[in-house]
């Protein structure tokens, strides 16, 4: 064994498809793995968003139009890609929704539910079988699911998007099995990270009781101080335990971490936390 030795770099070259990359973690991993010589393409029902994000990012980065919810679309993209790429080498399923709502809030929570269960769930399904059989015929491949601390353990509040993330866990791990030697999977267990605009499709703010636990009254009077300036110093210093809420950054690097390994090796899942956060899941 040679000690200190440097790991090569498995993420240049490699072609990557990226759903929801128009905004929140997407948009940032999208930027990360072209700066990293990634040959990515990003998918979003967000033209303008995408439109924003070539400009940002330049020539490293391909976008298409397309809807998770429809199979027909993934599979679109991913044909072009094998047409003008070769093949596929990566998929990270990360589109999705977080409508948190009580069950007592149906009437104005159902439509979001059910777009939730169509994006969270079918998304993941339509984007797998969009890649999986060019992946086989590969050899090898590597498939992403966004999942959430939400998937651990059913609590109120987070009925239907925590059943979603579960399922995203089963998809996951069946996938595993059955692809052994050919596609390796990882499961991303993002915690709240309040940098994304997921927190934007919650319908009832009360229903974070059921992440906070105990915690509730005093981690929300802190990411109320975080938002207003005014919270302590340590609560925003990623570099000390007190460090409150998971920068989105942070939680990218660890995604481009599980696919620049040796095809052999794969990282299974990922959780990665703020230190100091109030998250009980």
């Amino acid at each position: 064994m040679t000690w200190g030795s440097t790991m090569a770099d498995y993420v240049a070259g490699k072609r990557v498809l990226v759903t929801g990359a128009a905004s929140g973690f997407g948009r940032i991993l999208c930027g990360k793995l072209a700066a990293r010589d990634a040959r990515v393409v990003g998918t979003d029902i967000d033209e303008a968003g995408l439109k924003d994000l070539r400009g940002e990012v330049g020539d490293g980065l391909g976008t298409s139009v397309a809807d998770v919810t429809r199979a027909e679309d993934l599979a679109n993209v991913a044909a072009t890609m094998r047409d003008e790429l070769g093949g596929i080498d990566v998929l990270v399923n990360n589109a999705g929704t977080m409508p948190l709502a009580f069950y007592s809030d149906h009437a104005a929570a159902l439509a979001a539910w059910n777009r939730c269960i169509d994006v969270n769930i079918r998304g993941v399904l339509n984007g797998i079988v969009a890649v999986h059989d060019t992946m086989l015929e590969q050899g090898q491949g590597h498939i992403i699911n966004l999942s959430s601390i939400y998937g651990n353990f059913p609590v109120v509040g987070a009925g239907v998007y925590g059943a979603s993330k579960a399922a995203v866990n089963f998809l996951s791990e069946s996938l595993r099995v059955e692809s052994q030697g050919r596609i390796r999977v990882t499961i991303v267990k993002p915690t709240g990270v309040p940098g994304t605009n997921l927190g934007g499709g919650i319908i009832n703010p009360e229903a974070l009781v059921g992440i906070l636990g105990q915690n509730s009254e005093t981690y929300v009077g802190t990411l109320q101080a975080l938002s207003a300036g005014t919270a302590d110093a340590a609560a925003t210093d990623p570099n000390q335990a007190g460090y409150a809420a998971l920068e989105p950054e942070f939680l990218v690097d660890q995604i481009i971490h599980a696919i620049d390994q040796p095809w052999g090796i794969a990282v299974g899942e990922i959780t990665v936390r703020a230190t100091g956060d109030g998250y009980i899941l």
